[in-house]
């Protein structure tokens, strides 16, 4: 698991992604890592648990050493704000210093990573500014999406359908643009948004075929068609699915 730097023995850090929430989607290497972890950290909500902490929850030996990583308070602050940027750039900051401090003492850290590390996730910022002072690995895994789509129970592309995945924060004009030319959509980060993401897939006519997945692959999973709810928000954990019609034998 170490690494030798010159005469110093450095620890690994582990970004391990974890699924889209249900433990037995997790992968083999992903689950052994977990239940060997010697220091274990993971994002979270002040004085919450974390989603991510709560699927390995009864997986962990009793000696391993947490290391929860508190989101600062930004949902006052606007995604354009000078302020958000350098309070987010000031966490991820303070949380590079803490894990390569252990991987610098020799110790192995797992990053618990909800979803895929490497697709919208947080441990991205960790790892572009571990990777070039500790080693740094990562494991895939499935995504939020692939367990949207799955819970609507039809397939997301056919033949040479264009799978187009967009943000809900993106401006409403850019997101009906987008929507406009996919074959194949998969909106993230809805939330707050929804009804912004309604007005785009009407103007981009894809408004009856989309569907709302919340929670997907978890115990309070629900799948309904947008068009059905009259919901002005949606959980965090909520992707909207629009299936691709393409070209099949």
């Amino acid at each position: 698991m170490s690494a030798k730097t010159g005469t110093r023995v450095q620890g690994t850090v582990w970004g391990v992604g974890l699924g889209p929430g249900d433990p037995d989607l997790m992968s083999v290497r992903a689950d052994r890592l977990i239940r060997g972890a010697r220091h274990l950290a993971y994002f979270r909500k002040a004085g919450r648990m974390g989603r991510a902490r709560q699927i390995v929850d009864g997986m962990l030996p009793d000696t391993v050493s947490e290391v929860p990583m508190d989101y600062p308070m930004t949902t006052e602050i606007p995604f354009s704000d000078p302020r958000y940027v350098a309070a987010l750039s000031g966490f991820y900051a303070d949380c590079t210093t803490r894990l390569r401090r252990l991987a610098e003492a020799g110790e192995d850290v797992v990053v618990l990573c909800e979803g895929d590390p490497f697709f919208y996730g947080s441990f991205m910022h960790l790892y572009t500014r571990l990777k070039p002072v500790v080693p740094v690995r990562v494991v895939p895994a499935i995504t939020g999406m692939s367990a949207a789509w799955t819970a609507t129970g039809l397939p997301v592309t056919w033949g040479d359908d264009v799978l187009s995945v967009v943000m809900g924060t993106l401006p409403e004009e850019a997101l009906s643009t987008h929507m406009a030319q996919a074959d194949a959509l998969v909106v993230m980060k809805v939330g707050q948004n929804l009804g912004k993401v309604r007005r785009a897939l009407q103007a981009a006519g894809k408004y009856d075929a989309a569907w709302l997945v919340e929670y997907a692959s978890m115990p309070q999973q629900t799948v309904q068609r947008l068009c059905e709810t009259e919901a002005e928000t949606a959980p965090y954990f909520s992707i909207v699915v629009v299936h691709g019609q393409g070209r099949r034998p």
